[in-house]
């Protein structure tokens, strides 16, 4: 059939220019409504011809559309009368668009750029991680900066050493007041928001420490304690994240990878910020670090979500897998007053992290902060080959923590030991072999002993991440955050004590560094053991009675069972060991049964977004960290847990 001329069409009886001017109002309200569909190049809609159809039928009359579209396949018009199912088409009723495929939307959906199919529990610990690492390359630059502005043949600050002092302590100041009061605002709010928004902050006063040093000392410790105020929160907000994000099997993995961008930090930020400022100029290494603060912070914003049911792209199948074994949890956000401080402070396992805790800082940062004067005053090495030696341990430190994650996880998912014994182990074993190297250490007096003695000391505490720092989510999941803020706040305070110890030492007979230094060091030691018997006997990894309100749900819907101490003498069985199945993860245990818990009918998976496939594939969750499927039923019901 050969159309009319377009100067005999019409449109609802109107002469062809109106016919056009309408069609042209239709044309741009369909494109601009159907946008998110179409391609850019196909915002010019074409007329239909015969028989053909729109992918969306026809417009909606509010929109200008006339009435034609398609009714059971079949064509129609409406012009002038009524509809005439498959009859010529004389009018300019409709438009079809070319939607093609949507290629650009596809780059905009919140998928890892670099491999689309990585999980996104694992993005966002490998997002978590890279944050780490900005935020500790930001805590590099002042002090690779303040030997150029200080010393030299033309310093540019005449600056005292007590005033450097003050400047130095504003930071960790600032970091202690914000750690309890971060772990309340990770709690309340979405914790990636803020744990992004802190490392962005920072960043962004990173790139004013030089403009404030033209304004005075003063200036200085405003700045420098106001990124310890924001970047006070990012270690409670982690652990945060991780409340709704890290299955009870894979805690150790997610949480040891995203903690190993703090030594990798540590280890990046002291040779780069060095060779920036010795080449460009000291002012180059805050507003480098600044700026990749903000590009990171752009892609946190755009692949971060707050917990996977808000998360617009994961697989039904990840989404089921996480929240089903977290459980059910208290969705009641906990404030001051609600908060059991009695029990947490009257509770052993609470107290056992927190002195491991305060004995891994003290190391941590003595050898951050007095690392390079002890082997200027013990080994006569210069402040170059010194700091090349000293990137040494907490570069094995960097690779260890995540290898200690994946064994830890692998040896409870096995059943191979309990989740308090693998914290133990991990935990004691690693402050055991690093206090004895540390002894080691101390007693040395040639260079190669000594820096392969401190490598090992330190690369073995990478172990011990796997257990103190992990093990806030395993005793109290809804108070993991703040109980992160206390443990970590006391571990500032060792940071704040430890080179007031060291000056003390030291101050003294310099002619006598080697047995000051070998003092110092056996104190470190003795430091770690005192942690390896105090987490050895109270340590636990069972989640404690308290760790959710008693009288917010039902005990059926909550999922909590507190033993009862009579049970004992009623005859009833006790809970089988903790493999990370506390009463949160909703598994059964039958006590008359010794097989595995078997595996029931999964409930229906949440529904996608339009623009997500539906996949069928039984949903593996070791596929995203390049494990064998391990064929155990580790699957999570939605029966109550039997009473104990």
């Amino acid at each position: 059939m050969t159309a009319p001329p377009i100067s005999s069409l019409c449109l609802h009886g109107k002469p062809a220019s109106s016919a056009h001017e309408g069609f042209e109002l239709s044309n741009i309200k369909s494109t601009i409504k159907n946008l998110p569909n179409t391609k850019l190049g196909s915002v010019f809609g074409r007329l239909r011809g015969s028989g053909a159809s729109s992918k969306y039928g026809q417009l909606d009359d509010e929109d200008g559309g006339g009435g034609g579209g398609v009714v059971g396949g079949v064509p129609y018009q409406q012009a002038g009368g009524g509809d005439v199912p498959g009859g010529p088409v004389h009018s300019v009723d409709h438009v079809e668009i070319d939607h093609g495929p949507r290629d650009w939307r596809r780059h905009l959906e919140p998928n890892c750029p670099c491999k689309p199919d990585l999980s996104k529990r694992m993005t966002m610990a490998v997002l978590s991680s890279i944050g780490f690492l900005v935020s500790f390359g930001i805590r590099c630059n002042w002090g690779v900066a303040l030997v150029p502005m200080t010393k030299g043949l033309t310093p540019e600050f005449d600056w005292s050493e007590k005033q450097i002092g003050f400047i130095d302590s504003s930071f960790f100041v600032g970091y202690l007041v914000t750690q309890v009061p971060g772990g309340f605002l990770a709690a309340k709010y979405p914790a990636n928001r803020i744990f992004g928004t802190a490392i962005a902050a920072s960043a962004c006063l990173n790139m004013l420490i030089p403009a404030s040093t033209s304004i005075g000392v003063g200036a200085i410790v405003l700045v420098r304690m106001t990124q310890g105020l924001i970047e006070g929160v990012t270690y409670p907000a982690c652990h945060g994240i991780w409340r709704f994000w890290a299955p009870p099997m894979e805690r150790s993995k997610l949480a040891t990878l995203a903690f190993c961008g703090s030594y990798a930090g540590a280890v990046v930020g002291i040779p780069l910020s060095s060779f920036l400022t010795s080449a460009f100029g000291w002012r180059l290494c805050f507003y480098f670090y600044g700026i990749c603060g903000i590009i990171w912070y752009i892609f946190w914003l755009w692949l971060s979500f707050e917990r996977p049911a808000s998360h617009p792209t994961i697989s039904a199948q990840e989404r089921q897998y996480i929240e089903e074994s977290l459980g059910t949890t208290s969705q009641v956000a906990p404030t001051f007053a609600n908060t059991p401080w009695k029990y947490i402070f009257c509770s052993l396992p609470v107290w056992a992290i927190i002195v491991a805790n305060f004995c891994r800082s003290w190391t941590f940062y003595l050898l951050i902060i007095s690392q390079p004067k002890y082997f200027d005053e013990v080994h006569n090495l210069d402040l170059k080959k010194s700091g090349v030696l000293g990137a040494l341990p907490h570069l094995l430190m960097a690779c260890v923590v995540p290898v200690g994650g994946q064994l830890a996880d692998r040896l409870r998912k096995r059943q191979i030991l309990t989740t308090t014994q693998v914290r133990k182990l991990f935990n004691c074993g690693g402050f055991g072999m690093e206090a004895l190297f540390l002894l080691f250490v101390a007693f040395s007096r040639s260079t190669t002993a000594a820096t392969a003695f401190l490598t090992l000391a330190v690369g073995f505490s990478g172990f011990a991440i796997s257990g103190f720092n992990v093990n806030h989510l395993d005793i109290a999941p809804r108070y993991a955050p703040i109980l992160m803020g206390i443990s970590n706040g006391v571990g500032t305070l060792a940071g704040m004590f430890c080179p007031v110890v060291v000056e003390w030492i030291t101050d003294k007979h310099p002619e006598m560094a080697a047995k000051q230094w070998q003092k110092i060091l056996v104190i470190a030691a003795m430091i770690h053991f005192v942690g390896v018997i105090f987490y050895g006997l109270f340590a636990s990894g069972d989640k404690q009675p308290w760790a959710e309100p008693a009288t917010e749900a039902e005990p059926a819907q909550a999922g909590v069972r507190y033993p009862d101490p009579s049970a004992q003498f009623e005859g009833q069985q006790t809970a089988p060991p903790s493999y990370g199945s506390t009463a949160e993860t909703n598994f059964v245990y039958d006590p008359a049964s010794s097989q595995q818990p078997q595996k029931p009918a999964p409930p229906a998976p949440p529904s996608n977004p339009t623009y997500q496939q539906n996949t069928q594939a039984v949903y593996d969750p070791n596929a995203a960290w390049g494990e064998e499927s391990t064929g155990q039923s580790y699957a999570y019901n939605q029966q109550q847990q039997q009473q104990w």
